[in-house]
């Protein structure tokens, strides 16, 4: 779900080049389930191998990143570990909502309606264990660092970049700032033209850069009470936030009761919401563990290895395998030669 911190927080358009050589850390769940969502058949079946096993996200990771490689953006992806025992009630919450868009979904299959079968077939997405594993496998056959969280791998990811070891985090959700990421980066992975819903028009989606610290300075607020708006508004670990409060109410709420959080959340009514503690969820978010036991090394790709899980596996045109590799190669190549670095 993340936090909804969308209609407050400043947004810049930035162009891909304008990345090349940057590292940047990949929230792999996040970018995952985009994949899941948004690689679909016109019905809003994913796309699937001969034997019936999802490979959306593979797809996704194998096209979308080779394409910010061959452009020279270096990509390291971070892994979800433990989730914190809060985070329960938003697994249980998003079990019900695919539940509900799978029954919408038959629903739609029965009237012949491609709309709303793409719609409500994107919001069952599932990754399951085995998905996660084949796609750490193929990141690293990429030559992609491949790094595990000890929990949640936005503050694993946050973490990397406030070390300086990466330019910016790459997710959709703004749950990032809440974990103190310097820079974040949206839209990354899924820019370009959509089709509107419903309609024959098109958007186009571009890449936003978001600046924490330009951000703190715009709301006129500090990391801690940006914590606890994100709270009022509603968090992975107390889903739905406060009834009532959105993002300028509740930026409205800590400008005024400054750092007397007891005070603020008393007031918004946190009891009559929750029957655990706001400082329960304030902890968690602020002290979510982290580790230093990652190595940030890139390799020149294994191209069998990548071959032999994509095509072998899971049934890819080993032709458009091969051309999408050998462009990359190429293009190393020719930056090499010019001088400009190298992919790894």
């Amino acid at each position: 779900m993340g936090t909804k911190l969308k209609e407050i927080v400043i947004k810049k358009e930035i162009q891909i080049p304008e990345l090349k050589d940057r590292v940047l850390v990949v929230d792999s769940y996040n970018t995952m389930y985009q994949f899941l969502t948004t690689i679909r058949m016109s019905d809003g079946s994913p796309l699937m191998d001969s034997k019936g096993n999802v490979t959306s996200h593979l797809n996704g990771i194998f096209n979308r990143t080779l394409n910010l490689m061959q452009r020279g953006v270096k990509l390291a992806f971070v892994f979800d570990g433990k989730p914190p025992k809060l985070k329960t009630r938003e697994r249980e919450r998003r079990a019900e909502a695919k539940e509900k868009a799978r029954k919408e979904y038959e629903i739609a299959k029965e009237r012949k309606d491609l709309d709303n079968m793409k719609k409500y077939a994107a919001r069952t997405s599932r990754l399951t264990r085995d998905m996660v594993e084949e796609a750490k496998k193929l990141i690293s056959a990429m030559g992609l660092p491949v790094i595990q969280a000890p929990s949640e791998g936005e503050a694993q990811a946050a973490y990397i970049v406030n070390k300086g070891e990466a330019f910016a985090e790459v997710s959709q959700d703004f749950d990032c700032l809440m974990f103190s990421v310097p820079r974040m980066i949206r839209n990354l992975t899924i820019s370009g033209k959509r089709k509107l819903p419903g309609k024959l028009s098109f958007t186009t989606i571009s890449p936003e850069i978001i600046d924490l610290k330009e951000n703190l300075n715009a709301l006129g607020i500090d990391q801690d009470q940006l914590i606890a708006l994100s709270m009022l508004v509603g968090t992975d670990f107390n889903p739905g936030g406060i009834k009532g409060i959105g993002p300028k109410n509740a930026l409205k709420l800590v400008r005024e009761n400054k750092d007397d959080f007891d005070s603020m959340f008393s007031k918004a009514g946190w009891e009559d919401h929750f029957d655990f503690p706001w400082k329960e969820v304030y902890d968690v978010i602020s002290n979510m563990p982290t580790t230093d036991d990652y190595e940030l090394k890139w390799t020149t790709p294994d191209a069998d290895k990548v071959k032999e899980i994509l095509v072998d596996e899971h049934d890819f045109s080993e032709r458009r395998v091969n051309d999408v590799l050998e462009k990359l190669k190429s293009e190393k190549e020719k930056r090499s030669q010019t001088g400009l670095g190298d992919f790894v």
